[in-house]
């Protein structure tokens, strides 16, 4: 028996729980009211689609700026927060996801072709865990459904709200990430 077996017999023996996203926590959007001078001459760090199209686990060592307002209302990303793509032009790459692993103080913005999901409970998935998880085929099929369009392709934040996903406790997820 793997370590893996044995911490899945120890830890759940009525096997892994699983749960819906809406169950989980909430989707976010990103930067809105936006103008192209805003990206002109910025004053805070924004990921781009691409970083989250490109990257499992988001690169937050970046040049791109966007010009906030002191009292500006816009959504930040948070630590273990887990981005994706809003659309593409085919429904393969819809749906992209990006997850925030690395703990910052800076403020972080998401490109509005984005959107963010927050757990309610941060500590029920581990970063490093969700980085794969979310990447993963059966994940990538159930997303992939959540789109829909004939030219351009949009993710549905409801539809994604029903994506279901294995929650394993926490020595489980160590162990698959190690």
């Amino acid at each position: 028996m793997s370590k893996l077996e044995q911490l899945i017999s120890e830890h759940c023996p009525d096997g892994v729980q699983f749960k819906t996203l809406g169950e989980l926590g909430s989707f976010y959007g990103g930067l809105s009211g936006k103008s192209k001078a805003d990206f002109t001459d910025g004053n805070a760090k924004f990921i781009t689609y691409m970083n989250v199209f490109t990257n499992m686990a988001l690169k937050i060592d970046v040049p791109e700026k966007v010009k906030i307002g002191v009292n500006e209302k816009q959504n930040t990303i948070q630590y273990g927060d887990i981005l994706f793509t809003g659309s593409s032009e085919t429904p393969d790459e819809c749906g992209m996801s990006s997850v925030l692993t690395e703990r910052t103080d800076e403020k972080l913005y998401l490109n509005s072709f984005s959107f963010g999901f927050r757990l309610n409970n941060p500590d029920i998935l581990m970063p490093g865990f969700a980085k794969y998880l979310f990447r993963s085929d059966s994940l990538r099929k159930q997303i992939k459904k959540t789109a829909s369009g004939v030219t351009r392709f949009n993710v549905s934040k409801k539809k994604m709200e029903s994506v279901v996903i294995p929650v394993p406790p926490l020595p489980v997820q160590s162990e698959i990430v190690r």
